[in-house]
């Protein structure tokens, strides 16, 4: 299986620097106003904060607890709310809810299906020149997010570079063989 580290799948760095929650999670107050409108609790306007600043930052929507404190800590602080307010969803339908709006606002569609079919046509491309499993990931990464489409997961990728990479490299060997 491949790092994610070695590639360039989006995931929050271990550790945070202020420039970076400045920069990157603080919502602009049109964000703020927005998430107020489409809420109605104040764990679900933190929830729904702390995954649009993720998802711009990310291309796509990590677990609540993978989420780091500081990043929950600073868009609490830019919300004014409580300290004992905590990130959280009760019902799975209102999380789905609020990620259909999140990729409305960022304009990035949800098409797992297709997502799938662009990157393994982008890694079966790159497969035929390039032969490292990060390299192969990152070419599809490049080619959704200029899709604008919500990223899958990175075993996802992984798999699909794994199998294409297996298939590409054996019609290479026994392609001249057979023909």
């Amino acid at each position: 299986m491949t790092s994610i580290e070695r590639t360039a799948y989006p995931q929050f760095p271990r550790l945070m620097t202020a420039r970076e929650l400045h920069v990157f999670y603080t919502p602009a107050p049109d964000e703020a106003v927005w998430a107020q409108e489409r809420t109605d609790a104040d764990e679900h306007l933190l929830a729904m904060t702390v995954l649009l600043k993720s998802f711009q930052r990310m291309g796509r929507f990590p677990k609540l607890t993978e989420v780091p404190e500081a990043v929950i800590d600073h868009v609490r602080r830019c919300l004014e709310l409580n300290e004992a307010i905590v990130p959280q969803y009760l019902s799975p339908r209102t999380a789905e809810s609020h990620r259909r709006l999140i990729r409305q606002r960022v304009g990035v569609a949800y098409k797992p299906g297709k997502a799938r079919k662009l990157a393994e046509k982008a890694i079966r491309k790159a497969a035929l020149v390039k032969n490292h499993p990060p390299d192969l990931i990152n070419v599809a990464l490049e080619r959704l997010i200029q899709a604008s489409l919500e990223l899958p997961g990175f075993s996802t990728l992984n798999e699909i570079a794994a199998r294409v990479r297996a298939e590409v490299n054996a019609g290479m060997l026994w392609g001249p063989l057979l023909g």
